[in-house]
């Protein structure tokens, strides 16, 4: 354990202490928002991104040496275990390396080998590799001609020895380990079209780049470009240089068995070792491609997570559509459905007029205040019908564009079909986009992670890896939103600490038995909801309007009565976090804390303390508040209306390797390539900016025919 501490202290740069302390918590049963939120003192304040990276790592670093234990046993099984194999795989630090010291000892299928080894042939190859004897090969072969077992003639026999050695070249793991090396460093990834015939790997089809600076969306769009037939691809490798290296290795001087032995040594690199590195090496980089999409992906889902709620409204949910015509859906600001309608102002039908009707009959019905429409097909014709409708009304109403991204998966769900039974599937998209608006988080955790529609070739990625990223995501963000119990779904409170989909049913079944709860201990009264579950979960879990007004922050019950003691060391209580008055006065007197002596006074570590302080200070907020607002138009832009050198304001939609996708409000999102992103030098667009930010762009190219515009960020 001590060296898997010290490994992981090293590659995160942390100490090694909180990578001891982290791995007993885990160890323990304690969820990451747990660890993360409640027990900074023992983890030295580690973010929830670190402490997942902690994990990850723990569970291959565990899994390696799991493996390390397997390999000895089998090899010492065989009676053929050595220290220096033993050392070998002590010093292996991944799962490929162990396999390479694996692969001599490991059960081998039928191979040219084995078939020479059955006819007796490998004193004969140990002769041939050993380069020590002085009679003539061949007389020495003539002695290995066994018709019975096969072996008929001197160049049977030879054939047969170089065989056996070219396999046991190809297994020794040194070797394979400096061939990798050489190929890393000299390789280049070569590819071409296969098919003759405009394709979007166009780029691809005469393309050469070194492996070790392909970035990782060249990779995954190349890896996409193969599996469709429009690319084929190579891996270009430093063949002298590699069997150079294996000469120098192999071959003791010239002897008479020099030119069997470089014949040998090209056939084992071209037919054994070469397609096998060739493997790996795809696989390496395709893991390292998916890593990165995954974290991309990762970063851009928590960040449309925590896009700020619009609430108070009543909203218009409008799900565009060409011949079945648009889905609306009307709801309160508790997100209660109050209208449904569906209107054919698009193709074919246009039917304008009627649609205006009956949409400003609904916004006068129910004092809509926000429009919310889909971004998927239609997305701008409807927009263009919803702007010029606006104009036409006294009422101020405004619309925003809302990704749609899963709505349709979401509607056809058994979840959507539970929460509306008597609702058709088509009228849910709608509903679900109005909700976005309100609370995008309650709203996407109804939805598969991946269907969210802000990743890079997230269907090319290893699914599992994904979706256990996303999961951590997802309860990232709830967690550090925190969840009102009484309103929440079960498909939200199924990502807080603690709780499984069983205890968020449960949790409602209890609330429409017995009515709101009132205080967190009554979670304790739920089903399959015990102690441990309760510690991990009670700190997320707000309460509005219940008996403990300490429960509308994030102050874990462990700490209420510390909480309590700051609160009348500052001549306050906790009833005066629900007076408006009286809470300026608390966060002025907070603001004034010294937090070393403080925290010593009342015997609590100071980031707890920091973190006491500051939910006492904004009781009930929402950090999801903090972020940036949706844009609010009442008017459309369309392409042919752009001209270079204007300046916009957009939203980001997506945020990939080689840029960020900004909605200024045309049919489709504008492109700022990376290297449009700052005077200074980009190397990771995330860095700059993130899915939701609004953001100014100047367009610096319109591409009229394939509806693309580019922008920059680099407006003075």
């Amino acid at each position: 354990m001590e060296k898997i501490i010290k490994i992981i202290a090293n590659e995160l740069n942390i100490k090694d202490y909180q990578v001891k302390n982290t791995i007993n918590l885990i160890d323990e049963g304690n969820t990451i928002p747990f660890i993360a939120r409640y027990r900074k003192e023992i983890t030295g304040g580690l973010s929830d991104e670190i402490l997942r990276n902690l994990g990850d790592r723990l569970n291959y670093l565990r899994n390696l040496e799991t493996r390390k234990n397997d390999v000895k046993r089998i090899i010492e099984e065989q009676g053929k275990l050595t220290e220096e194999i033993i050392q070998n795989l002590e010093n292996a630090v991944t799962m490929a390396e162990v396999e390479d010291i694996y692969r001599p000892y490991k059960q081998k299928k039928k191979t040219r080998a084995t078939m020479a080894k059955a006819k007796g042939l490998e004193p004969l190859a140990n002769i041939i590799y050993e380069q020590k004897e002085k009679n003539a090969i061949r007389e020495i072969a003539k002695q290995f001609i066994d018709k019975e077992k096969g072996v008929e003639t001197i160049e049977e026999a030879i054939n047969g020895a170089k065989d056996i050695i070219a396999e046991n070249i190809s297994d020794v793991s040194d070797y394979r380990k400096e061939i990798k090396r050489l190929c890393y460093v000299y390789s280049k990834i070569v590819t071409k079209n296969a098919k003759n015939e405009k394709s979007n790997y166009e780029m691809y089809y005469k393309f050469e780049e070194e492996i070790k600076k392909i970035p990782s969306h060249r990779i995954l769009a190349i890896n996409r470009g193969e599996k469709e037939e429009f690319l084929k691809v190579i891996i270009e490798k430093p063949f002298d240089k590699i069997y150079n290296y294996l000469r120098k290795n192999i071959i003791k001087g010239e002897t008479q068995f020099t030119d069997i032995l470089e014949e040998t040594i090209e056939d084992s690199y071209k037919r054994l070792i070469e397609p096998s590195i060739e493997r790996e090496i795809r696989t390496d980089l395709t893991e390292r491609a998916e890593e990165q999409a995954i974290k991309v992906f990762g970063k851009n889902a928590k960040q449309l997570l925590l896009i700020s709620p619009i609430r108070g409204i009543t909203v218009m949910g409008f799900d565009p559509a060409y011949r079945t015509g648009c889905k609306i859906a009307v709801i309160d600001e508790t997100g209660k459905v109050l209208d449904i309608a569906t209107v054919y102002p698009t193709e074919p039908q246009n039917d304008v007029e009627n649609s205006k009707k009956i949409l400003e009959n609904l916004i006068k019905k129910h004092k809509v205040n926000m429009i919310a429409i889909g971004n998927g097909t239609a997305s701008r014709e409807s927009e263009k019908f919803v702007s010029d409708m606006l104009k036409e009304i006294p009422e101020k109403v405004y619309y925003t564009i809302v990704s749609e991204a899963g709505a349709s998966v979401y509607s056809a769900s058994k979840l959507a079909t539970e929460e509306y039974p008597d609702i058709n599937v088509s009228i849910r998209g709608a509903i679900s986009i109005a909700r976005r608006l309100q609370d995008p988080l309650a709203e996407l955790v109804k939805i598969d992670p991946k269907a969210i529609g802000v990743g890079q070739y997230q269907h090319d990625v290893d699914q599992k890896k994904l979706s256990e990223n996303l999961t951590g995501v997802v309860e990232d963000a709830v967690n550090s939103v925190g969840v009102d119990i009484n309103t929440a779904t079960p498909s939200l409170l199924s990502y807080v600490s603690g709780i499984n989909k069983t205890i968020a049913k449960n949790i409602v079944i209890y609330r429409d038995q017995n009515g709101k709860l009132t205080e967190r201990k009554e979670l304790l009264k739920v089903p399959k909801l015990g102690k441990v579950a309760y510690e991990q979960c009670a700190g997320f879990i707000r309460i509005f309007g219940g008996k403990n007004p300490l429960e509308i922050t994030g102050v874990h019950p462990e700490s209420y009565e510390k909480a309590e003691e700051l609160l009348n060391k500052i001549g306050a209580n906790k009833k005066d976090l629900l007076d408006k008055e009286k809470l300026e006065m608390i966060k002025l007197n907070l603001a004034k804390v010294n937090i070393k002596d403080t925290a010593a006074e009342l015997n609590i570590g100071e980031l707890t303390l920091k973190d006491i302080i500051d939910d006492l200070s904004k009781p009930g907020r929402d950090p999801r508040e903090e972020m940036p607002k949706p844009i609010l138009r009442t008017d459309i832009l369309k392409i042919e209306d752009l001209q270079e050198g204007m300046i916009l304001t957009g939203t980001v939609r997506n945020v990939i390797d080689f840029g960020a996708f900004v909605d200024i409000g045309v049919k489709h999102d504008g492109l700022v390539h990376i290297s449009e992103m700052s005077e200074k030098y980009v190397e990771n667009p995330s860095d700059i900016v993130s899915v939701g930010d609004i953001v100014k762009v100047k367009v610096i190219g319109i591409d009229l025919e394939r509806q693309k515009v580019k922008l920059s960020m680099k407006i003075l």
